[in-house]
């Protein structure tokens, strides 16, 4: 067998190890844990602060404060912060009519980060649980996280993210929320093994005392603060019942600038969380970290893109090529369907896998684009926001 032979079925194995392989054997593994169930008793409630950080979200305003005042919590254990530096749109005026939110302001807008290390100086909870101004959390979120950390290992609890949908999508709504879904069930596994590997900043939670103040120029800010925690030696739960709910990306071009920002806030933080790769002083994480996110955004990337012209190099030259055409056809065929996404993207259709394959190469696009704006240095650390569908409901 060739060197070419060899590095096709190397690049080949590496996409279905991530996609695939990796999730069956921690499923495997998972199969022959037991699942600790421990329970709260009344006056067991921990304090907590409902943190949100907002940047010119007048339009979700008063839902969110709706939503967050109904969440089924002890009042007497939860506090509301909101911090919404630079907003110049009406958002603290409208915060400021509700008197159980400590709404801190300024008008220069430094970045979400320098918001998050600037409110958690008057955050004085047991716990802190950050959520985006844009999602709506289930009921029962903040007594399900309280109870994922009733385990004293457990510093960090993952909320799980939903995208609103209905029977008729547009791609991006289809691939994010067919995303998200296969997302979450790795994330399930993750946890069961060891931990999850980072958390989404639509809603997690974090123990106060093992915070650590992030760089402001971090640019994944929610990723960078759990796996620190995680590198303390803690686990990050993951709590499908703690769920926040967001509508998609109003287009393919507005999600694309989310996918890109977090694109090379991904590579930045390998360089900020090195010491993962330590696999003797971290074995299961560094397992971890490798598998799920290492492979996604650096491995498969560049796999995507050398296997179709080594596809044609064996086919080609190869004697008993039959499998490597076979597989070529299969790749060209994967392209006419992500052709054919992109000619969609903007119409709504029921069948929403047709748009699984478009949004799975879109988001590796992504993080080759996310890479040359983080070796050129010019990601601000302000997120550009995307504009997302509006419901009435």
């Amino acid at each position: 067998m060739s060197y070419l032979n060899i590095l096709f079925w190397a690049l080949l194995a590496a996409i279905v190890y991530s996609y695939l392989i990796y999730p069956v054997i921690l499923a495997v593994i998972v199969s022959f844990k037991k699942t600790p169930n421990p329970n709260i008793q009344n006056g067991e409630y921990p304090t907590l602060t409902l943190f949100v950080t907002a940047f010119n979200e007048a339009d979700y305003v008063t839902r969110k404060v709706e939503n967050s005042l109904n969440l089924i919590y002890p009042k007497d254990k939860i506090k509301l912060i909101w911090v919404t530096d630079g907003s110049n749109d009406g958002t603290p005026e409208l915060l400021n009519q509700f008197p159980e939110i400590l709404v801190l302001h300024q008008p220069e807008r430094l970045g979400k980060i320098h918001a998050i290390n600037r409110g958690m100086k008057f955050v004085m909870s047991d716990l802190v649980v950050f959520c985006d101004a844009n999602t709506l959390l289930s009921e029962n979120a903040l007594l399900a996280i309280a109870h994922s950390f009733k385990n004293p290992k457990v510093g960090c609890v993952a909320g799980e993210k939903r995208i609103k949908t209905s029977d008729k999508e547009n791609a991006v709504a289809s691939g994010e929320g067919l995303y998200w879904k296969y997302e979450s069930w790795v994330k399930r596994l993750d946890a069961r093994f060891n931990s999850c590997i980072g958390a989404a900043g639509e809603l997690f939670a974090v123990r106060t005392s093992l915070f650590k103040t992030v760089d402001r120029d971090t640019i994944l800010d929610d990723f960078v603060i759990s796996l620190q925690i995680a590198m303390q030696g803690y686990s990050i739960d993951y709590c499908p019942e703690a769920y926040a709910v967001e509508e998609a990306s109003a287009s393919i071009n507005d999600e694309m600038k989310r996918k890109v920002r977090i694109a090379s806030g991904s590579f930045q933080a390998i360089v900020l969380l090195k010491g993962l790769f330590n696999i003797f002083k971290f074995p299961k994480l560094s397992f971890q970290f490798i598998s799920h996110k290492v492979f996604r955004w650096i491995v498969i990337p560049i796999s995507l893109l050398l296997l179709i012209p080594l596809n044609l190099i064996l086919v080609l030259n190869v004697n008993e090529s039959t499998i490597y055409l076979i597989i070529l056809l299969a790749q060209f065929t994967m392209y006419l369907i992500v052709l054919i996404g992109y000619f969609f993207q903007n119409k709504r259709v029921g069948w929403g896998l047709l748009f699984a394959p478009y949004y799975f190469f879109m988001a590796n696009l992504a993080m080759w684009l996310g890479f040359f704006r983080f070796v050129k240095g010019n990601q601000p650390v302000q997120w550009e926001k995307a504009r997302r569908h509006h419901s009435k409901n």
